[in-house]
């Protein structure tokens, strides 16, 4: 997304963290536009009167290998208001006198933040109470404080929880106050921005959705551009977004992988051809994908033959329409996280995504990717600019990969017809019992494991069924669902009775972290 010079902004100095783009979401969702510069790449030259305050991030490194990467320290000599998190808050001690060690207790996950004294960042964060709970992810901690600086909060191994400088405007936490899981964290953001940077709101979903039509028609001219349509929420978005932006210039390609869910081919074709009236190329490659996953077990394989041949097949379709130059994908922030680091800074892969990982060193066609820097809620809401039905945009997450990561071990046609059966059994499931919209995924997948049952008297040995459903705001971190137990039976009851092939069902309670939401 291009960067508008002119508005007042949070620049997001990026060490590598996991959840860099969670405090960009977060400065967002209070109405204000920010940006996420790589620490190896920002200079003093780069800071103009548009930043009104800065966030060093979090990241894997530590202080003691700061010397080995570039980072323009003149920047924290600015007049403008700093604010650390975790790796961040260690560096902005350090810089400035203090001292850094390995802590002796390492803290990761919940933990509790003591008060010590009054801030405008801590503003309402502790309301009545003397404590609060954070969410903290670090093997390091501050064990001097810098000149000028005073304690705000402790924690049990923490002592310098929050600490600030009020003459400097500098202020560090040790804890992720963008994760959910820290009580008020969003509103030490919202004081940062508000009483210590003092800019006024600038940004909305309806000033996103101009920008990116802008940035789109800026990108592709008059060219013809190829959507790769599946007719989940982040290619339909793109492809209404895409169509507001060039009109009849753009071309969706539905590729029928046979790894999609029951019935999905019909519907795609019905809502956006019949119904939107957009350019559709349906193409029915089940038997490609089919002889391409033979007898492959890996997942970060399966991705990759995915991914590749899904840009194989839109290659090709685009030969037979003249003139085309771009492709266009629903590439959203978390993908790229979980990939690679999308500043450049270093960070962990967790998974490759079809999106990301699996796309040919030598391509024909230039990438279009306008929610590359949104989150999955942003993009619902962006849909809803967009004019797009409220059933299209509430729609479960759905891996481009699909049902393939959701079959951990060898593909096979049987498994596949298993699959969908169960999964729609689920999802039906959660829409008549009013679940569906509480939950922000859900699906069933088919475990490489055959369990012994008894039915009907008889001995039966077939597949172990999983279910899996999660709370979340952003799909960086999730919680499983809570059921009601009379759910549960009804639903397993309903799956081993009705599909061949399943005789035993379990529900997946593991979190993300330390899992993540698909099984590969």
């Amino acid at each position: 997304m291009s960067l508008d010079q002119n508005l007042n902004k949070i620049l997001i100095i990026d060490f590598g963290s996991q959840f860099t783009q969670l405090i960009a979401r977060r400065v967002r969702e209070l109405g204000v536009f920010s940006e996420i510069v790589s620490h190896k790449k920002i200079k003093l030259k780069d800071i103009n009167n548009s930043i009104k305050g800065i966030v060093l991030s979090g990241g894997p490194l530590n202080v003691y290998q700061i010397n080995k990467y570039s980072f323009d320290k003149k920047i924290l000599q600015l007049d403008v208001p700093v604010l650390g998190i975790c790796f961040g808050h260690q560096i902005l001690s350090k810089l400035n006198g203090g001292r850094v060690k390995q802590s002796k207790h390492r803290e990761f996950g919940l933990a509790n933040v003591y008060k010590k004294n009054n801030s405008l960042l801590t503003t309402n964060f502790f309301g009545n109470k003397k404590s609060k709970q954070v969410w903290m992810s670090h093997a390091d901690q501050v064990s001097k404080l810098p000149k000028n600086f005073k304690v705000v909060a402790s924690s049990t191994n923490s002592k310098f929880a929050i600490v600030e400088n009020k003459i400097k405007k500098y202020y560090g936490v040790q804890f992720h106050p963008e994760v959910t899981h820290t009580e008020n964290g969003k509103k030490l953001i919202s004081n940062f921005i508000f009483l210590i940077c003092k800019i006024k709101r600038n940004w909305s979903s309806k000033d996103q959705k101009n920008q990116l039509i802008k940035d789109v028609r800026k990108q592709v001219g008059n060219n013809k551009v190829i959507c790769a349509l599946s007719g989940g929420v982040d290619s339909s978005v793109v492809a209404q977004l895409l169509n507001k932006a060039i009109g009849k210039k753009l071309y969706c390609i539905f590729v029928n992988t046979g790894l999609l869910r029951k019935n999905e081919e019909v519907q795609v074709v019905q809502t956006f051809k019949k119904r939107l009236k957009m350019n559709l190329i349906y193409v029915n490659a089940e038997k490609e994908f089919l002889k391409k996953l033979k007898n492959v077990s890996d997942p970060e394989k399966k991705r990759k033959i995915i991914g590749n041949l899904f840009i194989k097949i839109f290659e090709r379709y685009a030969k037979k329409i003249k003139n085309v130059k771009f492709l266009a994908q629903g590439t959203l922030y978390p993908d790229l996280i979980e990939s690679k680091s999308v500043t450049g800074s270093q960070t962990s892969k967790i998974k490759s995504h079809h999106n990301v990982g699996g796309l040919p060193k030598k391509m024909n066609l230039k990438l279009v990717e306008p929610l590359k820097f949104l989150f999955k809620d942003e993009v619902r809401k962006l849909g809803l600019e967009l004019n797009l039905s409220k059933e299209i945009i509430s729609r479960h997450p759905f891996p481009g990969p699909g049902l393939a990561i959701r079959m951990p071990g060898i593909i096979t046609n049987e498994k596949i017809k298993i699959l969908k059966e169960a999964d729609y059994y689920f999802i039906q499931a959660l829409k008549d019992h009013g679940l569906y919209h509480k939950i922000w995924q859900a699906y069933a997948a088919l475990l490489p494991v055959k369990t012994v049952g008894v039915m009907g008297d008889n001995r039966t040995y077939e597949y172990l069924c999983l279910l899996r459903a999660i709370t979340s705001e952003d799909g960086m971190t999730a919680d499983y669902y809570e059921f009601k137990k009379s759910f549960m039976q009804t639903i397993s009851n309903k799956i081993v009775n009705s599909i061949r092939g399943i005789n035993r069902v379990v529900y997946d309670v593991t979190s993300k972290p330390p899992s993540t939401i698909e099984l590969e």
